[in-house]
């Protein structure tokens, strides 16, 4: 639904901008009239519209759906049934999403027309270049031959001599304001050889090594994800003696066989550089990897990563190894769809809103409501609401209808309006509209428990730990059942023993529960309906076994999520296995003064 435009041309693309926002509900309205009149002969469309396809006939008649609702006619079109049952034209590809959120991966239709309008909005920078962290996922076929691929492997695959792709974005090494937008071309530094390699060790190995061998050229860092990027930091610190050697010598490692790979890293390790392995060794030797990447890459302007929702927890380490500087969320999209763009990329990682797209899709909104005390489903009396008649300060859930076949689909997601581009709404990613943990009334969502981590994880601080990544489950082994949380820590001074106090660890449990809310508070009280919250920490690496076990049943590196909560028995056994202290809360936390504010 975009206008043809140049892409490199700034003004074209600013004009854009300025004409989707302005006429939002015009625009919206435009593209529903467009995929219901392309789809109308679908087998879906028919079965709840007959024959009618205006706008309020597809509000009163077709019900809003999640994956579930939906599943059957993937899996009929996977099987070789014809892709117009959803679509009028062919699903080109079946995305599969991370499965760590959910549980289960999904697989979302897409057309080669929608992976065209997507690729507009994806990023660049014209000065320098880019070390982007991307990995190659295995791919599969279903029965009918139709390629099922993450996102990140459909735009890499897309990355060929013979298509010379091209990607876009707000150029961070500007200061922008909401209207001098500019997009520029995206130079990255390691040969798409090497990211499309399949195994991803030997993938991320060599573009750190194509990385450091420019690192004079290197303008800005990142990857999908802001866990991600620090996992790349993290193989860093366990491989930067090695990478030394091979700068020194001239030569890579032996155990890089993959051809890909061997290729890429032909074209910058053609000879011995000591005096740069020196610098290198140098940096990385120091007691404390403080501004790691700054001391690395000197000319960098940015780090880039999705750093809102469950992500914002790893702000304080990408700040702790950027060294000031800024970390930059561009975009926020879904397997689903595009969705929305940060136009001011600069702007702290905390305040980050993204400014929907109205030509991307149909939007509506469900408005979430938390409503805690009585133990309820977060949507009460749910209404749908287009784009334009969302509210700022509410919280939503969006539903979204798309070119390629999905229809008033929820995406599970919950967005903050945050105020307005033009007449296009500006969301701040939340988090998921998921009960993650709960034992009797009470109900924990994602977003709850991370506050009451990021709460907890303070108390830390003082004795030069870090909280690396963390998981929750319920335990009902006991009676009354508890919240079990997953920490594995770390260190800002290197080589330190990750040997906490017990008294800091049960003093983290009882700032966690004292910072959950009025309904978990009380039914601890005396301990009659919910246990003590216990921390157990694991070892250092136990997230990574965690990731590769979820990567093992398909997901991809490049878009893993930690899962806030674990049910799977096999994952839990795998943190099980990696256990190496328990710590319990010892107080109840007060509830009294809540209770008795609600009951006036």
């Amino acid at each position: 639904m975009l206008p043809k435009f140049d892409p490199a041309n700034h003004k074209a693309c600013l004009s854009v901008l300025e004409d989707v926002t302005t006429n939002a509900k015009q625009i919206q309205d435009s593209v529903l009239e467009a995929i219901l009149s392309r789809n109308a002969k679908t087998e879906y469309l028919r079965g709840f519209l007959k024959g009618k396809f205006d706008k309020q006939s597809f509000k009163k008649n077709l019900p809003v759906i999640t994956y579930e609702d939906y599943r059957s006619y993937i899996d009929r079109i996977a099987n070789g049934e014809s892709f117009d049952i959803i679509c009028d034209r062919p699903i080109t590809v079946l995305l599969v999403s991370s499965g760590t959120s959910g549980g289960v991966p999904k697989l979302i239709p897409l057309t080669a027309e929608d992976m065209e309008q997507r690729n507009l909005h994806i990023k660049g920078l014209s000065e320098g270049k880019s070390l982007l962290f991307y990995f190659l996922t295995k791919e599969s076929e279903t029965a009918s031959r139709i390629p099922v691929r993450t996102m990140i492997t459909c735009v890499l695959k897309s990355v060929t001599p013979a298509n010379k792709f091209i990607w876009y974005t707000f150029a961070p090494g500007e200061l922008l304001s909401a209207t001098t937008v500019s997009l520029l071309e995206r130079i990255q530094i390691s040969p798409i050889e090497i990211a499309t390699c399949p195994d991803t060790t030997q993938s991320m190995y060599c573009q750190l090594l194509c990385g450091l061998i420019q690192r004079g050229n290197v303008s800005r860092l990142g990857a999908p994800f802001a866990s991600s990027f620090l996992k790349v930091i993290n193989f860093l610190g366990d491989h930067w003696s090695e990478l030394c050697s091979n700068i020194k010598t001239g030569h890579v490692s032996p155990w890089i066989k993959d051809a890909q790979c061997l290729s890429g890293i032909s074209k910058f390790l053609s000879a011995p550089n000591p005096e740069l392995a020196s610098i290198i060794e140098k940096e990385c030797s120091k007691t404390s990897w403080e501004a790691i990447v700054r001391r690395l890459w000197p000319n960098a302007k940015c780090i880039e990563a999705v750093v809102t929702g469950s992500m914002s927890q790893y702000i304080p380490m990408l700040e702790f190894y950027g060294g000031g500087l800024p970390v930059i969320s561009l975009f926020y999209g879904s397997s689903e769809c595009l969705f929305g763009l940060n136009v001011n990329p600069l702007c702290k990682p905390c305040d980050v809103s993204y400014t929907t797209v109205p030509s991307m899709a149909y939007f509506e909104f469900l408005e979430v409501k938390k409503d805690q005390e009585a133990g309820h489903d977060p949507l009460v009396n749910p209404v749908v609401i287009d784009l334009v008649d969302v509210k700022v300060g509410h919280d939503y859930e969006p539903v979204v209808t798309t070119f390629s076949g999905l229809y008033r689909y929820r995406l599970g997601d919950v967005l903050r309006v945050t105020g307005f581009y033009n007449n296009a709404p500006q969301f701040h990613f939340v988090g998921r509209n998921k009960v993650v943990l709960s034992i009797d009334m009470d109900k924990t969502y994602e977003e709850d428990l991370l506050n009451a981590v990021t709460n907890a994880k303070l108390l830390l601080e003082p004795h030069d730990f870090v909280l690396i990544d963390f998981t929750s489950r319920v335990d009902f082994s006991s009676y009354p059942g508890h919240y079990v949380l997953y920490w594995e820590l770390g260190s800002k001074v290197k080589d330190k023993k990750i040997e906490p106090e017990r008294k800091v660890l049960e003093e983290c449990c009882f700032t966690v529960e004292e910072s959950l809310d009025s309904v978990y508070r009380k039914g601890r009280k005396n301990d009659k309906n919910i246990g003590p919250l216990e921390i157990k920490v694991v070892r250092r690496g136990a997230f990574d076994e965690l990731m590769s076990f979820f990567v093992s049943r398909g997901t991809s590196v490049s878009q893993y999520k930690t899962p806030r909560s674990v049910k799977n028995e096999e994952a839990l056994k795998i943190l099980e296995a990696t256990v190496v202290s328990k710590s319990f809360s010892r107080k109840v936390p007060s509830w009294e003064l809540h209770e008795l504010h609600s009951s006036r």
